[in-house]
């Protein structure tokens, strides 16, 4: 510690790049204390530094006999009460996850102890450096909230395990859908409508969620024991009722409970399938060599959709394609909202198939092709639908949204299916074909990286810096936070580093996002854990990837 603060007395006043005289290692004899990045110049990213405090002071040696998931928790326990404690200097900062519990870098347990990792704003005058205020907050406070933040007598030990046994629990309760043949699961008492469109947290006096008897099923707990909550099933379900009862309330926490949800938040008792992938039209993306000849087929001037590219897609051909994406990436169930997607993607009815023939439209439509996806693949599929009452001759489950809560309406809809049955055709007139994943060109991603000077950061929660290029995510709802994109760069560096092609992306990204992910990236705490399907998503939407489809195909 002494050293750091000698550096900074000397580079007092000095020009700000003087900074970069502090980078390195010091002593601060409880902890280790690493600067590893000095940012260059007081409008740069701050400044990366980490901290390593043995296991010994600490007294949390018994957090690495607890299970996996109830680590990941205590590391983000950990996280918050250090972000609380440095709220009163901001220009220090660690990376969060908003209302969820994800595999996060900015707190990690390692042999030597536990290691923080967070940002320091270095301040200035101008461009002149304030050494001094710099080893006030380097030396001074730092220290304080590094030791608090890690020592088991200054934290709420109460707290810390009702935090990491929430998230024990709802790791429980995912891995109880597929035996229980559900894909989503929604426990009584939860809270799902949220403050605003702008705020994940919960809505104060927002009415309980209730199961309806009939979609009643039990769930076991390590820690909490049973819950009981609507179980959605397996197939096909639709969720209807009026505008403003709560439909896209109810989808919105589904699709959020891929994640784990703090105490507090309301969701903690919702959890759904983890590959779910919540699909929508998405005008103007890339789409690179897909076969989307299931969806889309006879195109004007004999455009082949069995390997088909562009640059600017449709809604419907946007939609075709991420729902065609989803499965090659290993989703077994699909979260679609009539209000964001492409009509004609959904549904044909029977007047516009009698005034427009099927021989002219060369789109199937979603409808006919939702129950194959069911029944010949095994994929689920969660409709919000208000519009086409087609949907119920495929749906195995209805169940209506009244003032936010939820009554299982199937009965009813098969008496309204007997009392006003469809006059539309079906036309779908072939089987539904799975194919294989497409093969991704690894040489030319680090070509893009070597062009753009290896660059790789995630910008916003929209937006990743691959290279040269920029990769547009802001369809993808289900991303929660920077930090994910940061990492989805960062295994789209691994991926590059292949010498040929990628074979089977899928299962290459999943060998990257191992258990030990986190060790093959850089040292920085602005990492998250992302989904397979996450980092495909990417690589699909980025525009100058080159793909080719296995040579069997």
């Amino acid at each position: 510690m002494d050293l750091l603060i000698s550096k900074l007395k000397k580079i007092e006043k000095q020009n700000y790049r003087a900074y970069q005289q502090i980078k390195g290692s010091y002593d601060f004899t409880d902890f280790d204390f690493h600067i590893d990045y000095v940012q260059s110049d007081p409008y740069a990213a701050a400044s990366r530094v980490r901290a390593v405090r043995p296991w010994a002071p600490t007294g949390l040696q018994w957090l690495l006999q607890q299970s996996a998931e109830y680590q990941i928790a205590a590391r983000d326990f950990i996280a918050r009460q250090f972000a609380l404690y440095a709220k009163q200097e901001n220009s220090v900062s660690i990376s969060l996850t908003g209302q969820t519990v994800l595999d996060s870098t900015s707190v990690v347990f390692i042999d030597d102890g536990i290691e923080l990792r967070f940002r320091v704003n270095l301040p200035a005058e101008g461009r002149s450096v304030l050494g001094k205020k710099a080893s006030n907050i380097l030396t001074f406070h730092l220290p304080k909230y590094i030791r608090k933040a890690t020592l088991e007598r200054e934290l709420d030990i109460e707290a810390l395990k009702n935090h990491c046994e929430a998230v024990e629990d709802q790791v429980a309760l995912r891995a109880q859908l597929e035996q229980k043949g559900l894909v989503a699961f929604v426990g009584n008492g939860s809270v799902l409508p949220r403050v605003s469109g702008d705020s994940d947290l919960p809505m104060k006096g927002a009415i309980p969620f209730q199961a309806p008897k009939s979609l009643e099923v039990t769930l076991q707990c390590p820690n909490q024991g049973s819950v009981v909550g609507m179980g959605i099933p397996q197939g096909v379900t639709l969720i209807v009722g009026g505008g403003f009862h709560g439909k896209s309330t109810l989808l919105t926490a589904i699709e959020r409970s891929i994640y784990d949800h703090i105490p507090g938040d309301g969701r903690e008792r919702v959890v759904c399938l983890d590959s779910a992938c919540k699909i929508k039209a998405e005008d103007g993306r890339p789409v690179h060599n897909l076969n989307l000849s299931n969806y889309i087929n006879h195109l004007p001037f004999g455009k082949e959709t069995v390997n088909f590219s562009t640059q600017d897609a449709s809604g419907s051909t946007s939609q075709a394609a991420w729902l065609q994406e989803s499965l090659e990436s290993g989703s077994q169930a699909l979260l679609i909202d009539e209000d964001t997607s492409a009509t004609n993607f959904m549904i044909r009815d029977e007047r516009m198939q009698a005034l427009v023939g099927a021989a002219d439209e060369p789109i199937t439509p979603f409808v006919d092709r939702v129950g194959q996806l069911r029944d010949q693949l095994a994929v689920s599929t969660i409709i919000v639908m208000g519009g086409s009452g087609d949907y119920l001759d495929v749906a195995d489950t209805v169940i209506q949204m009244q003032d936010y809560q939820a009554v299982d309406v199937t009965e009813k809809a098969q008496q309204v299916i007997a009392q006003h049955p469809t006059t539309r055709i079906n036309e779908c007139s072939d089987n539904l074909e799975l194919f294989a994943p497409r093969h991704i060109q690894c040489t030319h991603l680090q070509s893009i990286l070597v062009d753009g000077k290896f660059r790789v950061s995630g910008k916003g929660k929209h937006t990743i810096r691959f290279g040269t290029e920029s990769i547009d995510l802001s369809a993808l709802e289900q991303l929660e936070c920077n930090g994910q994109l940061n990492a989805i760069g960062w295994v789209l560096f691994q991926l590059a580093q292949n010498p040929d092609w990628s074979m089977h992306p899928p299962k290459d990204i999943s060998v990257l996002l191992s258990d030990t992910w986190s060790q093959t990236m850089p040292n920085s705490g602005d990492l998250v854990k992302p989904r397979v399907v996450d980092v495909m998503a990417a690589v699909n939407r980025l525009r100058a990837a080159k793909m080719r489809q296995p040579r069997s195909q």
